[in-house]
């Protein structure tokens, strides 16, 4: 009996590697598998990982908790109190938004389900969904499942992969409902700038369209750019749905805390299906997560720490022959250009084989991730661990690179 025949036709396509191999890090058991066998893991975009990143101050308030007993209870599906008017805080401090914590912040378990719940008030069968390309798998997968359709809309290369307002003209329809983009930029890392975030959302409101932004990597901008949130945009406030997360941020990927906000008429909707969808964060980890967003010199330290990393990454990885990359503009990633090696999937796999290095291939990310690589720079606690990585990775690609006849740049 085929039992996927009876299956909802927008899930039949999943595969959770039970039958078939999955190349996705974040698929089934691919990744553990590869770690009990020593490979470094550079596919999760995990600050840190696997070494311990939770500040003392957010250990001493979950171990007290614990031992008071609390936490085998139920927090709210909408998400505790205390934590919803912390991050109320946070967001205003980065927005000059006027958030009330009762009326337009949500707690999800991790951003993931987040951006799920995001989409799912507004996307019906036939519906479809513009994402901006190249993006996060999930954003592509996401209004499939929800019965929508998804055009992808490519982002301008030459211009440091900006908006092209253009792309989007050309493939808006009436049967559009939605925009979905990254911001900062997962996996290129880019932050959009305040002009063409202008552009795009007058393209949003002159089409009566509504954007999901994730802002998942909002935490950690480097070289003084200016972060924008397009919620704060004229016209913008009403008709967006901000993802973010303190995964990325705050390097706290398994406290699982994710959060949405946005105008009180479309947190209504989300208020009401909390419980029937996310039901509730972990109670242990939200008081974990009240702490970690009191530590403000915390995060700006992490931000050092990441700058850091990137520029270590790139004096290593952009000397690679046949490998071209810019400095990445946030967060913990680096984004490389291996199309003169080969496929997406071939140099990962060759990077898997020969420097022990599990990293993303392009190609997940849309039409034009392909023949690149994502790298998460951001892994391990010690800089002198993620050299040795970056330097398996450089004298692996060399050795390909020497395969192809491909000379140094001089």
């Amino acid at each position: 009996m085929d039992i996927t025949a009876l299956m909802n036709r927008n899930f039949r396509a999943l595969n959770g590697g039970l039958f078939e191999s999955v190349t996705k890090a974040d698929v089934g058991e691919g990744a553990g598998k590869l770690m009990a066998r020593g490979v470094d893991i550079m596919a999760w975009a995990d600050p840190f990982f696997p070494d311990p990143s939770i500040p003392p101050a957010v250990v001493e308030v979950m171990v007290d908790a614990l031992r008071q007993g609390f936490p085998s209870h139920y927090s709210m599906p909408i998400g505790a109190a205390d934590l919803r008017a912390e991050l109320a805080l946070k967001i205003t401090r980065q927005t000059g938004l006027p958030i009330d914590p009762s009326r337009n912040v949500i707690v999800t378990p991790g951003s993931d389900s987040g951006l799920l719940y995001a989409m799912m008030p507004f996307i019906e069968p036939g519906d479809e969904v513009m994402v901006a390309d190249p993006s996060y798998p999930s954003n592509f997968l996401n209004p499939v499942l929800l019965g929508g359709t998804v055009v992808k809309v490519p982002l301008d290369t030459a211009a440091n992969y900006a908006f092209d307002i253009a792309a989007f003209e050309q493939r808006v329809t009436e049967r559009t409902k939605l925009v979905v983009i990254t911001h900062p930029n997962n996996p290129t890392t880019t932050v959009f700038r305040r002009k063409n975030l202008e552009e795009l959302c007058a393209f949003i409101i002159r089409h009566n369209l509504v954007l999901v932004s994730d802002q998942a990597f909002e935490d950690h901008i480097f070289d003084g750019l200016e972060f924008v949130s397009p919620a704060t945009l004229p016209g913008m406030w009403e008709r967006t749905v901000t993802v973010c997360s303190i995964s990325k941020g705050l390097g706290l990927s398994g406290l699982r805390i994710g959060y949405i906000y946005a105008d009180d008429k479309i947190m209504d909707v989300l208020y009401g299906g909390a419980v029937n969808v996310l039901g509730a964060a972990a109670t242990i980890t939200s008081i974990g997560a009240v702490q970690a967003l009191k530590e403000t010199e915390y995060l700006r330290s992490l931000t050092e720490r990441h700058e850091r990393r990137r520029d270590l990454a790139y004096r290593t990885l952009s000397t690679i022959p046949g490998v071209r990359m810019h400095p990445s503009e946030s967060g913990i990633l680096s984004w490389l250009d291996v199309s003169q090696l080969g496929t997406s999937e071939e140099v990962a796999a060759y990077l898997l084989q020969e420097a022990n290095v599990l990293v993303n291939a392009g190609s997940a990310y849309g039409e034009q991730g392909k023949g690149f690589l994502r790298i998460v720079t951001g892994v391990f606690a010690d800089d002198t661990r993620a050299e040795a990585a970056f330097n398996r990775i450089k004298t692996a690609l060399t050795k390909l690179a020497e395969q192809k006849s491909i000379l140094a740049p001089i």
